[in-house]
């Protein structure tokens, strides 16, 4: 396929790298020490809903004027329609708007909240919900936490056990809901939750039995503890809910057919740009530093073949992510929404993330097995990265639930009884 810009992509390509280059404010410094994940914002030391929080007055003020110089223009949500604060750039323009930003090395803002609620709440919302919550999204006031993963119910999040009942008419009644939720990213950062509950513990197949909410993590009994990963960050939580009262309004879709509308939601979580240009960036950073002087101490003669050769390799795999990407948003341009192509960019991404990594050790040998910054070369980046993909093959659904999904969905296998 044919993946060169149009003139009108081109055009619109300069115009965010000079909108980029000349209206991202000087004081929003990106932090030294910051850690490194795949958040939608974790961007090269910079991690939006972190820093417009940050004890950091610089930071804090840097991502709050960040984020109002893109909301100016619709985009904080670019695919958005302009009456909830978009700009209604076409799938592709946002795609090349999110990877301009990347290659510039500047947050995306919203990310969860504009990259998958509001596409959802688009397909799936009621006027009053979008209306309500979407335009907060695009000003970059409210930020948003994906609440799916259980305890014993991750990958099978068919099996998820926090409870809804409801009490009162199923539009103007209330849900008490209790139970826990873990893993869930960037969670404390969080205004709001988008949650999936089982409103029907006797449904079968139990699928048919959850309902989507949408909780406002402010509410009385819901208390969020940060969970501390392998590299001593914590980009995710634990969250319990203790009889948190919540509206019916707060529904979205019908009740016991949530699976359907997180489904809508998980699509649009596989199917962006994601790392694609951090893992060009670390790899095109590599090799820079194997040519160095400093680097060249790493380049014994009887490593250098086989290390050529997994460089290469990674190359030809990184831009064989970026085009699953394009493909992906190929899809959405055309109208459709992902479905097994996102789930083959999601598990062909997550495996060559851990690829990287692994090749970064193998070219530092022992010293990447150093983790302070300014002890280790490059910065310690692959021993960091190496740390932060040990998840990669189960965050946002495991490989083998992708595969299942690939032979299922996309190749139309039979299921094995």
């Amino acid at each position: 396929m044919n993946w060169e810009d149009t003139p009108e992509q081109a055009a619109f390509r300069e115009e965010a790298r000079a909108f980029v280059r000349d209206r991202f404010p000087s004081g929003y410094a990106p932090d030294p020490e910051a850690e490194q994940s795949l958040e939608p914002e974790d961007v090269w030391g910079y991690n939006w809903p972190v820093d417009r929080l940050s004890d950091d007055p610089a930071r804090r003020a840097g991502a709050h004027a960040w984020a109002a110089v893109l909301a100016e223009r619709g985009w904080i949500a670019p695919h958005w329609p302009a009456e909830y604060g978009g700009a209604g750039l076409s799938a592709l323009e946002e795609f090349i708007l999110q990877e301009e930003m990347m290659r510039a090395r500047v947050p995306t803002v919203n990310g969860i909240g504009a990259f998958l609620l509001g596409p959802t709440l688009l397909e799936h919302g009621t006027a009053e919900q979008r209306a309500a919550h979407l335009p907060p999204i695009a000003r970059g006031e409210t930020t948003w936490a994906q609440g799916f993963s259980e305890p014993g119910s991750g990958s099978d999040l068919a099996s998820l056990r926090t409870r809804a009942v409801r009490e009162g008419d199923k539009a103007t009644g209330t849900y008490t809901v209790n139970g826990q939720k873990v893993w869930t990213s960037l969670g404390q950062y969080a205004d709001w939750l988008f949650v999936l509950v089982r409103t029907d513990p006797d449904a079968a197949p139990p699928h048919r039995g959850i309902t989507f909410l949408l909780v406002d993590a402010t509410s009385p009994g819901v208390t969020i503890r940060p969970i501390t990963d392998i590299r001593g960050a914590a980009p995710f939580c634990e969250i319990f809910f203790e009889d948190v009262r919540v509206p019916a309004a707060n529904r979205v879709g019908e009740e016991n057919r949530g699976w359907y509308v997180a489904m809508t939601a998980l699509s649009f979580e596989r199917a962006g740009i994601g790392a694609t240009i951090k893992y060009e960036q670390a790899l095109s950073e590599l090799v820079g530093y194997l040519r160095s002087e400093e680097g060249r101490g790493f380049l014994r003669s009887d490593t250098r073949a086989a290390l050529r050769q997994e460089i290469a390799r990674r190359h030809t795999e990184i831009r064989v992510q970026y085009n699953l990407a394009r493909y992906t948003v190929s899809q959405q341009a055309a109208g459709g929404v992902p479905g097994y192509e996102a789930s083959v960019n999601q598990l062909f991404g997550a495996e060559l993330h851990q690829r990287l990594a692994r090749t970064g050790a193998s070219a530092f040998g022992r010293s990447a097995q150093l983790w302070q910054r300014r002890d280790a070369p490059l910065g310690a980046v692959f021993t960091h990265m190496s740390r932060d993909s040990v998840a990669s093959t189960f965050l946002g659904g495991a490989s083998e639930i992708q595969r299942d999904v690939i032979a299922t969905r996309g190749l139309k296998l039979p299921r094995s009884r």
